[in-house]
């Protein structure tokens, strides 16, 4: 074993600390309190409402697939691991071949850390100094680790050198942006500015180019790929004019988890670079969004054993039948996503995890504690009954959940429970 392996390994012994449940986790059952996390064996039977939950079959399968597909491209993929601040899927994600994690602040970038991940990228600029000075202190004491953070102006090296010590050794990726996106240099030539700057510092480390095509665009229109082609292949174009300035291979990283195909068709010229990926929701894909936009799913007439799967969901049971054609559901804002699309009524049941039934059904609307369920004329459902729900959007559903049960679809049975750091 490598004495790089063993130190990350350390960091790991070191910074994680055995979860168990406790009373106050959101629809645990009490009669799991105190024991680990890691070791639950119960019946989804014995939980409560609302509860998220995720399909250990699906994820198993989403990484088997996310994996092939980056393989037979020779891309790398650092997931983001902002999708669901849970250290022990990231894990699970670099034993499936990924080459480091993503995060998207300092903040996270330190968590990150800490759980041992030897590469930390942020997709972001990092410029509040108490963090940089503890970003900086912990790669100090952790020669294995490397951290990584984009910069996409003079101003914010200025920033970063004034606050960093000599030799902190941190990467920089210039970011490169567009016309009404998000952040990142505008043009190619402040870019390379950028770099210049980078280069010359005693205190950071020029990796190469960085950029995120998502921001462009919000589906899969001629016009919406056309924009985000172009901006790829800008980006492809600017590692190369950045290579003189780097010691070592240079990075250039894109890839939402929308358009990651484009990425890859931009990336598939270079020669001697390191592609990077950061596509994060594939772990759990959804039932919405994603599986409108991506394109390994099978609405896009991608095999299944190819595709990405859903996999969460949610269980919410009727509380109130206050008129026809209406039920009240008791999960809402602040128990399921609704910024991109609101859940989708999947089947339901009269008791949670028993047999499911077929729900013609529509989710209207959200309310914080409630689900608005409409549906025509007459419905079997009763106050009581358990309503499943496929959800859209990862990213804010992973973050209303301090402990998410992990169920096993064939048994019934939670193995296990995911613990997240918001």
């Amino acid at each position: 074993m490598s004495q790089q392996v063993q130190q990350v390994q350390q960091v790991q012994q070191v910074e994680q600390v055995q979860r168990t449940v406790q009373a106050r986790d959101k629809s645990f059952p009490v009669g799991l309190v105190g024991r680990e996390i890691t070791a639950l064996e119960v019946p989804l039977a014995e939980f409560s409402t609302p509860l998220l939950v995720l399909d250990e079959r699906a994820i198993a399968h989403n990484l088997q697939v996310m994996a092939a597909w980056t393989g037979e491209r020779g891309l790398e993929l650092m997931p983001h691991g902002k999708t669901t601040m849970a250290p022990v899927l990231w894990r699970r994600q670099l034993d499936a071949g990924c080459t480091g994690i993503t995060v998207a602040t300092g903040w996270q970038a330190d968590v990150a850390l800490r759980a041992g991940i030897a590469t930390v990228q942020i997709a972001n600029t990092c410029t509040d100094p108490a963090l940089l000075r503890r970003l900086s202190s912990h790669l100090a004491e952790h020669p294995e680790q490397e951290l990584v953070c984009w910069a996409d102006s003079l101003a914010t090296i200025d920033l970063l050198e004034r606050e960093l010590p000599a030799g902190s050794r941190l990467g920089v990726l210039v970011e490169l942006g567009a016309d009404g996106g998000r952040t990142g240099a505008r043009t190619e030539d402040e870019a390379l500015a950028i770099a210049e700057r980078v280069a010359a510092s005693g205190a950071l480390t020029l990796y190469g180019a960085s950029g995120y095509e998502g921001a462009l665009a919000h589906d899969r229109s001629e016009e919406s790929l056309a924009v985000v082609g172009a901006y790829c292949e800008r980006l492809a174009a600017l590692v190369e004019r950045l290579r003189p300035l780097i010691d070592g291979t240079p990075w250039v990283t894109a890839g939402g988890s929308a358009y990651f195909d484009l990425v890859a068709d931009a990336f598939a010229p270079l020669s001697d670079v390191r592609a990077i990926l950061r596509s994060g929701a594939y772990i759990v894909h959804d039932s919405g969004f994603y599986r409108g936009i991506s394109p390994l799913d099978t609405i896009r007439d991608v095999a299944e054993e190819q595709a990405l799967l859903p996999g969460m969901f949610a269980y919410a049971r009727v509380v109130s039948r206050p008129e026809p054609g209406l039920a009240l559901l008791d999960a809402g804002k602040r128990d399921v996503p609704f910024d991109e699309g609101l859940p989708t009524a999947l089947t339901y049941s009269p008791t949670l995890g028993g047999e499911q039934q077929p729900l013609e059904a529509e989710v209207t609307a959200l309310n914080d504690q409630h689900t608005f369920l409409r549906f025509p004329g007459d419905s079997p459902l009763a106050v009581g009954d358990v309503v499943r729900l496929g959800l859209s959007h990862p990213c804010t559903a992973f973050d209303k959940w301090r402990l998410i049960p992990i169920l096993d679809p064939e048994t019934g049975i939670v193995g296990e429970a995911v613990e997240t750091f918001f």
